[in-house]
């Protein structure tokens, strides 16, 4: 555990250190390169840098900055091609003296390309080839052995993480935007989701009359198997619901369901929610009024729909 503990001290260490060097001008440089770009970012590197290069493409693209990864091994068969003119290239070392980035360098440097490199040393080939340098200021790696990346690889994806994140507010990146690039995650469904996405409509839609029996509404809601009938006034509008549980309250008041009418006890109103409103907050206005369904209206309030609370639950939608 010792051992543990002086891994993750000594990598702190090492990202106040180069947190010390983030106002200088260099990442001023980067944003604005990245930012101006009117291509797409491409992020390579090699090793571990590879993998920490892939996650910075991958977090870009997630927050706004369209990015994609390209192995500099495979660049040298072929996919240099995946790079075009307007694009931006990110090339990640922590020596910067990789051979397989420095080969690719001076063609991608020779067709216009703007080149970012990350490194751990200012004076590295890869350094001053390129059109802005940011250092990690690394000068060893946490353990004893100071052989596997570790400094390295968390200071330069801790760097990445922060050009991404300036990048989104500068380009005022919001959580629509996020969730439109999550459609399956949690956010995605939260801020993605309409009424109109999970109510059910036409024939779906449990109806009864203030006129009816209490029966009718009974097999109303029986049959359309949503735990509560939209009952609607003499002119075809919104006058209340009928639930389950209004059905058993009945019971116990012994009325006759072949002749007892649902104007006999329902009273008038309920809550509703528009078609175009979040799904998410019709879960939440549930849960604050202890109630399972809702009727969807129009803006002229006739019912365009209905849903229960496990028509959200099916679709994904959770606090």
């Amino acid at each position: 555990m010792n051992t543990i503990k002086e891994v993750v001290e000594k990598e702190i260490e090492h990202l106040k250190v180069m947190a010390g060097h983030l106002d200088e001008p260099e990442y001023q440089k980067a944003l604005d390169l990245i930012q101006s770009c009117e291509g797409k970012i491409v992020v390579t590197g090699v090793g571990k840098s590879g993998h920490v290069a892939s996650k910075i493409a991958a977090t870009m693209a997630s927050t706004g900055t369209p990015a994609f990864f390209v192995h500099p091994g495979e660049a040298c068969h072929g996919d240099l091609g995946m790079i075009q003119e307007k694009d931006l290239v990110i090339a990640i070392s922590h020596s910067g003296e990789s051979s397989e980035i420095m080969t690719i360098l001076p063609i991608v440097k020779s067709r216009g390309i703007k080149v970012i490199t990350i490194t751990s040393k200012p004076q590295s080939s890869m350094a001053l080839i390129s059109d802005v340098h940011l250092c990690t200021y690394i000068t060893e790696e946490a353990g004893k052995l100071n052989l596997a990346p570790t400094s390295s690889t968390t200071a330069t994806m801790v760097l990445g993480d922060g050009l991404a994140i300036a990048l989104a507010e500068r380009n005022n990146f919001t959580p629509v935007d996020f969730a439109a690039s999550h459609p399956g995650g949690a956010l995605g469904r939260r801020l993605l989701v309409h009424n109109e996405n999970v109510m059910h409509v036409g024939a779906e839609i449990p109806f009864t009359g203030l006129d009816n029996t209490l029966g009718e509404a009974v097999l109303e809601v029986s049959e359309k198997k949503l735990g509560f009938v939209i009952v609607l006034d003499k002119d075809g509008k919104l006058y209340g619901v009928f639930t389950d549980g209004d059905i058993r309250r009945a019971l116990t008041r012994g009325f006759d369901f072949r002749t007892a009418l649902v104007s006999d006890f329902i009273r008038k109103g309920c809550y509703t929610v528009k078609p175009d409103q979040m799904a998410y907050d019709s879960l939440v206005l549930m849960e604050e009024k202890k109630i399972t369904a809702l009727v969807v209206v129009d803006d002229d309030n006739r019912v365009v729909g209905a849903f229960n609370i496990h028509d959200l639950f099916q679709s994904g939608i959770r606090k």
